[in-house]
């Protein structure tokens, strides 16, 4: 949940840096739709729209490429539902935001019986980190992008955090940074780099935790981001989790206690790679043997 908050306070506060990256398009009269579809009531990420040139750009962040219903199939929805409402041209994103080897990184359509439905596909780690460098609202993403040399990426994002005038902005930025870049680098070098006081000191900061905070007591769960970085990726891990239980418990039916005693230890890693493997068990015993194949 707070990389989602993260990159919805993004798109929505930096709308023409995420226009012209994707839709290499000078945009003007921006309007930012609400997130809540008609019908059913399902979230996409962020929607933005273009009104003059009567287009919506959809976006949707994925730190994992599995999702229930399929991620496919949920852009279609979401495009029937888009286009319904304001029968325009719409142009779909996803953007995946942590390397994987997952074959669903690469799926760009759903396919059914009489029916296809196309959209774009980001991987982060294989994009060009310049175009990303130029823009404040970017400036978090350029983080993940391409590089051999991961350290100077993120001390060159640093420097071009630190270049921002205006300080509110600078503080703002550099909180998403820190959060963003936490997909990827160990707290303890993320804070060579950025400040950790502009955490608490950002407006960014506080309406992200109250944001987490709603949807916590919504859930009956203890979400925010109060702990600083460390909290938040041990938060990605719980979400990481809730999120792998409940795809076993699809596929495989109730999991036995012991089992799923086992999986509360898994690491966020393990628990990505599970999340990317699970699909191709069939029983119980599939999930036992790979997980003893990982503590072997």
């Amino acid at each position: 949940m707070t990389y989602d908050n993260t990159l919805k306070y993004l798109v929505e506060q930096y709308p023409e840096d995420f226009i012209r990256y994707l839709l290499a398009s000078e945009p003007t009269n921006i309007q930012i739709l609400k997130t809540e579809l008609n019908q059913e009531p399902i979230r996409a990420d962020s929607v933005i729209f273009l009104q003059t040139a009567n287009q919506i750009l959809h976006l949707e962040f994925q730190t994992l490429p599995a999702s229930t219903p399929p991620l496919p199939l949920r852009m279609l929805d979401y495009w029937v539902r888009l286009y319904r409402q304001y029968n325009c041209d719409i142009e779909q994103v996803v953007i995946f935001l942590k390397p994987t080897t997952s074959e669903a990184v690469f799926v760009d359509q759903f396919t059914a019986r009489n029916t296809t439905h196309r959209y774009r596909v980001i991987r982060i780690w294989e994009q060009d980190p310049e175009p990303l460098l130029l823009s404040p609202g970017l400036l978090p993403l350029a983080t993940l992008a391409r590089t051999d040399s991961p350290q100077s990426l993120l001390q060159q994002v640093a420097v071009q955090v630190s270049m921002i005038e205006e300080e509110a902005t600078k503080q703002s930025i550099s909180v998403c940074t820190q959060l963003l870049a936490g997909l990827v680098f160990e707290p303890e070098l993320i804070r060579q780099f950025l400040r950790r006081e502009d955490m608490r000191e950002s407006a960014i900061y506080q309406e992200i935790l109250e944001e987490g905070l709603q949807e916590g007591r919504q859930r009956g769960i203890e979400q925010g981001i109060e702990q600083g970085i460390e909290q938040g990726i041990e938060q990605g891990r719980q979400s990481e989790l809730r999120l792998v239980i409940r795809l076993l418990t699809r596929r495989l039916g109730s999991i036995n206690s012991q089992l799923q005693s086992r999986l509360q230890e898994l690491s966020l890693a393990q628990l990505e790679n599970l999340g990317e493997v699970l699909l191709d068990f069939a029983s119980e015993d599939d999930l036992m043997s790979w997980l003893n194949t990982i503590e072997s």
